[in-house]
């Protein structure tokens, strides 16, 4: 873990002490109270005072206990190079996730190299129906043994999704029991985003038509990000599968919101 170094003197002015607040948590990440007051050598509640007035400027969101820093998304990552990320535990979420499929669903799951393990890992459970907008294995001769809809629409090859009135308008017509969305940062305060329109159109009629519980799949990397657009506040989220990095403080914060955290190990 990186580590900073404090100036010499440590009778900091606010800014001092706010710059090296954003360095500690740049370094880490996410941090407690008690961590940083510790790093700056100040009380607990000179760091609660400074870190309220980060997240008003929107640099930081305050954890239970702590904070963890915002980091913006800007732009897509091709499909290619995110499936290179975490396929450890993007393999074990996908586990984790078809384990909850249950006889009879009708599943919604979006775009997203995390989706793809949920559908891949689908497996002796009969009746099952899926509708996806996720392309990512139709070339590869995966053999799937439940009844596979692939939505309409707007090809778009960098993420290997359809998308587009098309495939709104088909969405339109279904009702899911389940949903499994994959997204790109998900946030106390800013919930669960992604960085496209067009994708974040599809997941929020998703999620609209989606009778039973919606569940996300994210690796503990998502945490703290934030994507430009909103797919879901978080209240309307019932479970989140992602893997063992992610934080206890964040896990504990999660569940205060009522959202069920599984661990997939």
């Amino acid at each position: 873990m990186d580590t900073v170094q404090l100036p010499a003197s440590l009778s900091l002015i606010p800014a001092q002490r706010h710059e090296l607040l954003l360095k500690v948590l740049a370094a880490q990440r996410i941090a407690s109270c008690a961590a940083l007051a510790e790093a700056l050598n100040v009380s607990e509640s000179t760091v609660r005072r400074d870190l309220e007035i980060l997240e008003k400027q929107g640099l930081i969101e305050r954890t239970r206990g702590g904070a963890i820093l915002n980091e913006r998304i800007r732009y897509e990552a091709e499909f290619v190079q995110r499936a290179q990320r975490m396929i450890e535990e993007k393999c074990l979420i996908g586990r984790a996730a078809a384990a909850l499929v249950e006889p009879g669903d009708v599943i919604f799951a979006n775009s997203g190299t995390t989706t793809e393990q949920v559908l891949r890992h689908i497996r002796g459970v009969p009746n099952v129906t899926v509708f996806t907008n996720n392309t990512a294995l139709l070339n590869d001769g995966y053999e799937f043994d439940y009844e596979l809809v692939v939505l309409g629409g707007s090809y778009l090859p960098l993420s290997k999704a359809v998308v587009g009135p098309l495939t709104s308008a088909n969405l339109s017509q279904v009702y899911a029991t389940k949903t499994f969305i994959g997204i790109e940062g998900i946030s106390l305060r800013y919930g669960c985003t992604v960085s496209t329109f067009p994708e974040a159109e599809i997941i929020r009629l998703m999620i609209e038509h989606t009778q039973g519980p919606v569940i996300i799949v994210s690796d503990h990397t998502k945490w703290g990000a934030v994507s430009n657009h909103l797919i879901a506040r978080l209240e309307q989220v019932d479970k989140l599968i992602t893997d063992g990095g992610l934080d206890a403080n964040a896990r504990m914060a999660l569940i205060s919101r009522s959202i069920e955290v599984i661990v997939a190990t």
